[in-house]
């Protein structure tokens, strides 16, 4: 807790007045030449031009004047921010020339005072580092029960139904969670990057901004495409920015880059907030790794394929046909069947056929750096750069968000830690990752800045199930939830890590077991950063801030929704006076093969369709006793069953009288590819650059 503004004092000598009348010895005079108030004689305190704000200091709220009342909450940080304010009152029209010279050392004080009060109130703001992993399983941590491997022995083979052997190592990630607080709770808005990530820059569920799918594509599909995240939307960097923090995003954005124009960038880092940007405007792919398998629409991809072969050979059976004049027709007609097939070939595989070129790229700022890029370097300058920001900007306060391409296929991971885990590619690039966190952290250690930082890391959405190849999972682990990435319904589509830390502010160990979202994380970095919260929108984030300083006992949240897509999947009632906390299904994905725990017959299971099974009346858990969803409940074994689902159901009601229709971002026509929008480094098509620019020949 910060003490109470001192109050200085000091003799001045007499001073003129504007009205011309000199001031007796030993009295204040106000600016209009009126008595200051008796009984201080000859005295100026510096609080009277140095006056303490009314602030809030560890709870506790001032009055201005050095008066603290209790249990009072303001609106902005309530972690301590003492500030002085320098402020010349009535004083402030007086002559500088009816000043004498021995005096002027006063006005320099008040000077001196009123810029170290802007040193103080930024020394005093947080750093913020939000570290975000990239399709990270819950269970693939130690802190989160994977230092149960360490002997080589099954974790639970009644909730996994599968032998894990082997340590995956996460000793860093392991000692943010000794050194801080620990949700065993934290929930993704989302089951894939795109909205996930939306929501949480924005504190919004993702469709309230358009950045969630109707039906089909789920996620941006390219760099090229004009879809992404409104310049309307309002992210924590976009507030934070106006608060005076040095804003910068390291690693992958994936929420869109232009709109009309390859140089607009209307959805562009740099137009939401951030004011320095290193990384991937889009998300890794199987097709960044040179002769790697088509992963980009994939399905799509092979129909047209298939088509283009079809086409042709019906135009050569034509063209053989006129050649041995079994067949009458022009050769006319046969040459512009062959252009068509052609064009279609043509218009196609310029999108579908350089998808490296095109998507996996490097930008700094608004210039492409590496096209396309080097998966073996891009680590360690994703390292260097986030490095390179703390370092740049340890003497203000600043923001980074250090968005990880780890631990997404094609699980890139350098020479140093392949064959170091004993869980194969996915755990070696589950260690690297780990590494590179344990390096940042570090260099924020090294810099002195570990006690003014505010640290969090998490990841996206669940383990990606599906993700395997001929040599076996290449997905995480989502420890005992059930389901994975895509799955917006199960807890293990949707259960994140969810690590703060800050010491001296927040306690160390500490663990919650309150239902949190990753979208709370922009209200309370808002907060922290001394700003506001949007008022003119729907903000479905609450701050963490009562609950990780332990001044609230439970979570902001009675209910949370979860979506998959635009369909509400499931819903849960934390009653948090019997400690209950209860999970709604209504859809759920069908897995193939039947019982296995994913769609291992597609990439990600569905949101709807054929792929969903509808429950009328809704599926029933209560996650409190039974975290791995495995008994449903029902009226026989549950008396409260049709009340809770009733309550469930009307808090969904009013939950949907909160959505409006917006613009739909993920619209065929904003999801294709085009040309005119490509980010390039050179002459567009012949793009083509290493790192900083310098022209190459890929």
């Amino acid at each position: 807790m910060f003490p109470a503004a001192p109050s200085l004092w000091v003799r001045l000598p007499p001073v003129g007045s504007p009205r011309g009348r000199k001031a007796r010895s030993g009295r204040l005079y106000s600016g209009k030449g009126r008595e200051a108030r008796p009984g201080r004689q000859g005295l100026s305190p510096l609080i009277q031009p140095f006056r303490e704000r009314p602030t809030e200091v560890a709870g506790l709220v001032t009055d201005g004047v050095g008066r603290r009342y209790p249990d009072k909450t303001l609106a902005r940080s309530s972690f301590p921010r003492p500030v002085l304010v320098c402020e010349q009152s009535e004083q402030r029209d007086q002559r500088l020339d009816a000043i004498p010279w021995d005096s002027l050392w006063v006005l320099l004080l008040c000077l001196l005072l009123r810029t170290s009060e802007l040193q103080a109130a930024n020394a005093l703001k947080p750093n913020i580092l939000l570290i975000m992993a990239d399709d990270l399983g819950i269970g693939d941590l130690g802190c989160y029960g994977n230092d149960t491997l360490s002997a080589g022995i099954p974790v639970s083979t009644v909730l996994t139904g599968m032998f894990v052997c082997g340590l995956l190592r996460t000793p860093n990630i392991d000692r943010l969670a000794e050194e801080g607080v620990k949700l065993t709770q934290h929930l993704a808005a989302a089951p894939v990057c795109t909205p996930s990530r939306s929501s949480f820059l924005t504190g919004r569920h993702s469709f309230r901004s358009g950045m969630e799918a109707d039906d089909g594509y789920r996620v941006l599909q390219w760099n090229g495409g004009s879809g992404g995240l409104p310049a309307n939307e309002t992210t924590f960097a976009r507030i934070l920015q106006q608060q005076g923090y040095a804003t910068g995003l390291i690693g992958k954005w994936h929420q869109g880059v232009n709109c009309e124009s390859r140089t607009d960038h209307c959805h562009h880092p740099l137009n939401h907030g951030f004011d320095y940007f290193y990384g991937m405007p889009f998300t890794l792919v199987n097709d960044c790794r040179p002769g790697g398998s088509p992963e980009l629409d994939a399905v799509t991809r092979a129909r047209l394929r298939l088509y283009t072969q079809m086409a042709a050979l019906g135009v050569l059976t034509v063209a053989v046909g006129k050649t041995c004049g079994l067949i009458s027709v022009s050769w006319k007609v046969v040459l512009g069947a062959a252009g068509l097939v052609f064009l279609f070939f043509v218009t196609w595989y310029a999108s579908f056929g350089f998808v490296r070129r095109w998507n996996c790229i490097l930008m700094r700022n608004h210039d492409v750096t590496e096209q396309p890029m080097v998966l073996e370097t891009t680590a360690g300058r994703m390292l260097h750069e986030a490095v390179s920001y703390i370092e740049r900007n340890k003497h203000r306060p600043f923001l980074l968000f250090v968005s990880l391409l780890h631990v997404h296929i094609p699980l890139a991971t350098t020479k140093h830690f392949l064959g170091k885990s004993q869980h194969g590619l996915y755990g070696d690039n589950v260690e690297e990752m780990d590494w590179l966190v344990g390096e940042i952290l570090k260099a924020v250690e090294v810099n002195g800045l570990k006690n003014t930082t505010f640290t969090y890391f998490t990841s996206d959405h669940g383990g990606h199930l599906e993700a395997r190849d001929e040599h076996g999972q290449l997905g995480g682990w989502n420890g005992i939830f059930r389901g994975g990435k895509g799955m917006g319904g199960w807890e293990g589509g949707i259960r994140v890590p969810g690590i703060f830390r800050w010491p001296g502010v927040l306690p160390a160990g500490r663990v919650m077991h309150e239902p949190t979202s990753l979208m709370d994380v922009f209200p309370t970095v808002v907060q922290l950063g001394g700003g506001d919260v949007p008022q003119d929108r729907v903000i479905d984030g609450r701050s963490l801030v009562p609950l990780l300083r332990g001044t609230a006992e439970h979570s902001a949240h009675e209910f949370l929704f979860h979506y998959c897509g635009k369909y509400l999947h499931a819903a849960r009632w934390h009653e948090k006076d019997s400690g209950r906390l209860w999970k709604v299904h209504y859809m759920t994905p069908r897995f193939h093969p039947e019982g296995a725990g994913a769609c291992y017959d597609r990439r990600l299971c569905p949101c709807s369709g054929d792929g969903v099974t509808q429950h009328s009346p809704p599926l029933l858990f209560d996650l409190s006793r039974d975290p791995s969803e495995a008994r449903p409940l029902s009226p026989g074994s549950e008396p409260r069953y049709h009340v809770v689902v009733a309550r469930v159901g009307e808090a969904v009601k009013q939950h949907r009288r909160t959505l409006s229709p917006v613009p739909p971002q993920f619209s065929l026509s904003n999801i294709i590819w085009k040309p005119w929008l490509q980010p390039c480094c050179g002459t567009f098509p012949l793009c083509a650059c290493r790192q900083d620019g310098d022209p190459s020949e890929t």
